[in-house]
């Protein structure tokens, strides 16, 4: 599951973000989403997250949901 679409994705997901740095290289960061920061319903480049580590990326993948 891609990191596309805001309905997808909850506070408490495991995901893989890229961070702004980290975009050519294409280096993926895992952690826990804390709090979505985009707010249109899609984003071409993933929704906009923080991680509970801090860390601010771009989803590029759902590993698992919080919720399970």
């Amino acid at each position: 599951m891609d990191g596309r679409k805001r309905a997808d994705i909850k506070p408490g997901d495991r995901v893989q973000v890229v961070q702004k740095q980290d975009q050519r290289s294409g280096r993926l960061t895992e952690g826990i989403v804390q709090a979505i920061l985009t707010r249109s319903a899609v984003h071409l480049h993933g929704i906009k997250v923080r991680l509970e580590s801090g860390v601010v990326g771009r989803v590029k993948v759902i590993i698992s949901k919080g919720d399970i």
